[in-house]
Parts: C-alpha cells; sequence; structure tokens
C-alpha cells in the first residue's frame, strides 16, 4: 500500500507542476504542411486600440516602439532597427483602419501588414524616399512566382501628418482605401489563384530596405541605400481599429487546403462578408516589379527575425527571442479582448483545468494521508 500510496502521489505532483504550462508554449507553424499547428485565437469583435494612451497588450512588439501623445513611434537609427507590433488575436474577414504617418528617409520602409499562418497577406507599405505615394500589395500561400501584384498610389503628405489607411477583406473582395477614398480593389477571379482567405494577424513597423547589408533587390526596392547619418527615421501609429467578420473564440484550419472554406470557427461561425462593397474599381495606373518576396514565418521553436519581405533582415544589433506564451503571437483558450484592445483573462485568478484540479485534490488527499497515517 505504500508503494501504491507513493507512485500515485509522484504521478499526481508531475501532473499538477506539468499540466498548467501546457498550452503556453508554441511554435510559428503553416498549418498547410503541419497538421499539428495550433488554433489561432479569435478576435472575433471590434476593437478600438488608441496608442495615444500608451501600449496595448493586444500586441506583441519587438525592437522597442515608443509612446506619447502621437501613440506608437517605431524609429529607425541604425542598421538592424526593425520596431514593429503584432497582434496576438486574428481576424477571418473583416475592416481595418490604422491612423499613421510614415517615416521619411531614402531606404526606410514603414509597413502594416496582415498575414496568415499560411502566408497570406495584405499590405500597404510606405517607402521613405517618396512622400508622395504609398504601395498596396497582396501575397497568397507565399508564392513569388511573380512580382506584379504590387501597386502604387497618390498619398501626398503622408509624411506630413496622419491619414487613415482601410483594409475591407471579404471572401469576394478586398478593398484599399485612404482617408475613405477607394484607390484599389481586388477581387478572386483577378488574383490568380493567390486571393488571400485564410486568418490574419495583424503587423506594423518600421525597417530599413535600404541597408547595406540587404540584397541589391531589396535596396533597390525600397530606393535606397539608407544613410542612417540622416536619421532618425520614424513612423507614427495613433490607434488601430479592427473589426472581425467571423465569430467564436478560435480559428482552426479544417484541412491542408488553405480554403476560406475549410476554417472552423470555434465557438461561433465564419462569415465571408457578403457581396462586393465596390462595384467600380479605380483604375490601377502605377504597378511596381522586382520587390522582395513575402515575409516567411519559421518553423521552429524559437523566433527567428526574416531575412525577408516585409521584415528587416536579421543584423548583428538584433537579437532572437524564444517564442513563449508571454510573446507568442496567439492567446490561451478562453481569454479574450475588450472593445479598447485589453486582453482579458479567464478571471483574475489564476485557474486549474477541472483534470488538473482532480489530479491536484488526489496528490493533497494522498500527501496529507501520508503524513497522518491514513491508509488506502
Amino acid at each position: 500500500m505504500w508503494t501504491t500510496t507513493r507512485a500515485l502521489a509522484t504521478l499526481a505532483m508531475a501532473a499538477f507542476f506539468i499540466a498548467p504550462s501546457s498550452g503556453q508554449t508554441y511554435s510559428n507553424c503553416n498549418p498547410l504542411t503541419n497538421t499539428a499547428c495550433p488554433a489561432d485565437s479569435a478576435l472575433g469583435r471590434r476593437v478600438s486600440i488608441d496608442f495615444t494612451q500608451g501600449a496595448s497588450d493586444s500586441f506583441t512588439s519587438q525592437g522597442n516602439p515608443t509612446y506619447d501623445s502621437n501613440g506608437a513611434s517605431f524609429t529607425v537609427a541604425k542598421s538592424g532597427d526593425s520596431p514593429q507590433l503584432t497582434s496576438k488575436w486574428y481576424i477571418m474577414f473583416g475592416r481595418v483602419d490604422v491612423v499613421l504617418k510614415a517615416a521619411p528617409g531614402a531606404g526606410i520602409v514603414s509597413s502594416f501588414v496582415m498575414q496568415s499562418d499560411d502566408l497570406d497577406e495584405i499590405d500597404w507599405e510606405w517607402l521613405g524616399a517618396d512622400s508622395e505615394e504609398v504601395q498596396s500589395n497582396y501575397f497568397g500561400k507565399g508564392q513569388t512566382t511573380t512580382y506584379n501584384r504590387g501597386a502604387f498610389h497618390a498619398d501626398p503628405g503622408s509624411q506630413a501628418g496622419f491619414k487613415t489607411y482601410t483594409v475591407e477583406w471579404t471572401a469576394s473582395q478586398i478593398v484599399w482605401q485612404i482617408d475613405g477614398v477607394t484607390v484599389r480593389t481586388l477581387e478572386p477571379a483577378n488574383a490568380d489563384n493567390q486571393y488571400p482567405q485564410t486568418p490574419m494577424q495583424i503587423k506594423v513597423g518600421a525597417w530599413s530596405g535600404g541597408d547595406p547589408a540587404n540584397a541589391p533587390g531589396t535596396i533597390q526596392w525600397a530606393r535606397g541605400p539608407t544613410d542612417y547619418s540622416k536619421g532618425p527615421f520614424t513612423m507614427q501609429v495613433k490607434s488601430i481599429s479592427a473589426q472581425d467578420y467571423s465569430t467564436g473564440s478560435q480559428y482552426k484550419y479544417g484541412d491542408t487546403s488553405g480554403t476560406w472554406q475549410s476554417i472552423q470557427a470555434i465557438g461561433g461561425e465564419v462569415n465571408s462578408g457578403g457581396t462586393p462593397i465596390e462595384t467600380a474599381a479605380p483604375a490601377i495606373t502605377s504597378s511596381s516589379s522586382g520587390q522582395p518576396i513575402p515575409f516567411v514565418v519559421k518553423s521552429s521553436s524559437t523566433y527567428v527575425t526574416p531575412t525577408v519581405y516585409p521584415w528587416v533582415p536579421l543584423a548583428t544589433t538584433m537579437s532572437t527571442a524564444t517564442v513563449t506564451y508571454s510573446n507568442y503571437p496567439g492567446l490561451p483558450s478562453g481569454w479574450t479582448v475588450s472593445s479598447s484592445g485589453k486582453v482579458v483573462p479567464p478571471s483574475s485568478a489564476p485557474v486549474i483545468d477541472a483534470p488538473t484540479r482532480s489530479i491536484y485534490v488526489i496528490f493533497c488527499s494522498l500527501t496529507f494521508g501520508f503524513l497522518y497515517g491514513w491508509r488506502i
């Protein structure tokens, strides 16, 4: 009986210490090549985040963005600087508005990116060498067989003051808007089988595409090289509003097809967004070519600064960070996000799930039983 009691107590103790940490460490994972990827935390609502009030715990930061009355500032002062924010939740079709002032400087890139785990992507990008235009772009599943998806749009004064940039994303159309005026639309039939359609995070930040360490093609695309002696160069984001058109607590890939119909909404439903909201698309008068490939997520247990578009390549001044509960861009099951973007746990006190609690009770009973001479 002693042996049985001690064995059970040992097992219970191990389970008690291990179980609470499970689910808190994840790896960046492409669900089209790995069917064991964790589900994505769903926003499932609308949030309005005011960065003039300081940092939001809806976002994971890298590279030390700063905050003041102008909102979040992303400053590039030297080679390797790449401040950025990544949302801890995903949307599955929806609308995102960002109030932003682009950074100046040859080779400096200000980026607003929506991206999914399987590398669908919708972008706004500003090249610091030209304050009069902005680039829209999209990628499907990280395909880079052609570089003809980018387009430039007139955007005078983008570095002088704040403007509102919008992406409206449904199953039938993507709309890019500047201060409420549509500058581009995209329909699946015109996307060469690369229409973005899987749950997306929001990523915003600045980097130096014109850094001398970058590939010549990247430097040329960014209109560099970058002269850091003329810096520092700062992009500012005053606020971000995001509306998730789907509902639920998590989004899960039902198979490896990468279609929106395969996405499952846990505790809710996937809403496609209905019919196109723009019937008369503006003409694209200026297209881009030769830009770098899209951001590639590393399939590993540690975060590695991407070496490709849209973020800065690795540099000696930057360090890697372990992907853990505190910086993995998803939320644990049961956590929610308030309308102001605040991440809210299931309760204010640590919660032990039911199976773990049962084991803990057994463990305590066995331990006290041993101490006081009880027998089972």
